[in-house]
């Protein structure tokens, strides 16, 4: 049932009721309406002065976007190929819900082109990891956030292409979209504590470490850091992962993050997600 623009005030000037019950029953019906309200809930916050039904506005249009993040999220999971700019945009709006798709598509499309000018097929592997290496950590600037490297912005792509700066895996991700474009066999790997890239083909394979500048590395240099972690090897830290594993691995940091900045409302919320995705 719609209802009016009268009655709809008349319902959020009840969320500030001394009487829990009413309070309740008025978030319950404001929800109950969908995300079409949330326009109308961001007017009535900017034009309210009263900080308690401020304080409530924000809860519900919180939940209301929670909400739309977790269909969305089921949607992708349910999606046959997973596109990984969809996942990070869909993760990305967790902390900045207005961010468009469209948005972050043209942000990555003009690196994709920063990247292909400098770029040709002619090269050997190496050589071709080298010249995306030089657009991206020495043209673009694009580096790691060391100093703050739990900060929740590190795991959301639309922060990390503003500042230029981020942890393993949206640098990884960055990487990643970009050689995809170009047509190169880069894939994430899931290493304990790291995620880092590979490019494989029959007779090529070798590692790159997005957050030290592309460094190049080998199986090898794998099997030792394993060995002073005192981690047995196993096959799947050597072998490309999905884009499920690169989002679900993009959650646990943003659940990391949160549990050391003591958030504990938004640790429970990426458990949610977490388990939309482990389901």
């Amino acid at each position: 049932m719609e209802l009016s623009k009268g009655e709809l005030e008349a319902l959020v000037s009840l969320l500030d009721d001394t009487d829990l019950e009413v309070k309740n029953h008025v978030r319950e019906k404001i929800i109950s309406l969908g995300q079409q309200i949330i326009p109308f809930l961001e007017e009535r916050w900017e034009s309210s002065f009263n900080p308690e039904v401020q304080k409530e506005i924000e809860e519900i249009v919180h939940d209301l976007q929670f909400s739309v993040l977790k269909e969305r999220l089921q949607e992708w999971k349910d999606s046959e190929d997973q596109d990984l700019l969809t996942g990070l945009w869909i993760l990305n709006t967790y902390q900045y819900p207005d961010v468009e798709y469209e948005k972050l598509h043209a942000e990555m499309h003009q690196i994709y082109f920063e990247v292909w000018t400098a770029f040709s097929n002619d090269l050997m592997p190496d050589e071709q990891v080298k010249a995306i290496n030089g657009a991206l950590f020495g043209t673009l600037r694009f580096s790691a956030n060391s100093k703050n490297f739990h900060s929740p912005a590190n795991s959301m792509l639309s922060a990390v292409l503003e500042s230029k700066k981020g942890n393993p895996i949206t640098l990884c991700s960055i990487y990643y979209l970009v050689a995809q474009k170009l047509g190169l066999p880069i894939y994430g790997v899931n290493l304990p504590n790291l995620f880092v890239l590979i490019y494989k083909t029959a007779d090529t394979s070798f590692y790159i470490n997005a957050f030290n500048k592309g460094l190049i590395f080998t199986k090898r240099d794998i099997l030792n850091y394993l060995s002073h972690l005192k981690i047995e090897p196993r096959d799947s830290f050597f072998e490309p992962c999905s884009h499920l594993d690169i989002i679900k691995r993009s959650l646990r940091n943003l659940e990391n993050s949160f549990e050391k900045l003591g958030e504990v409302d938004k640790v429970k919320e990426i458990k949610e997600l977490l388990q939309i995705l482990e389901d």
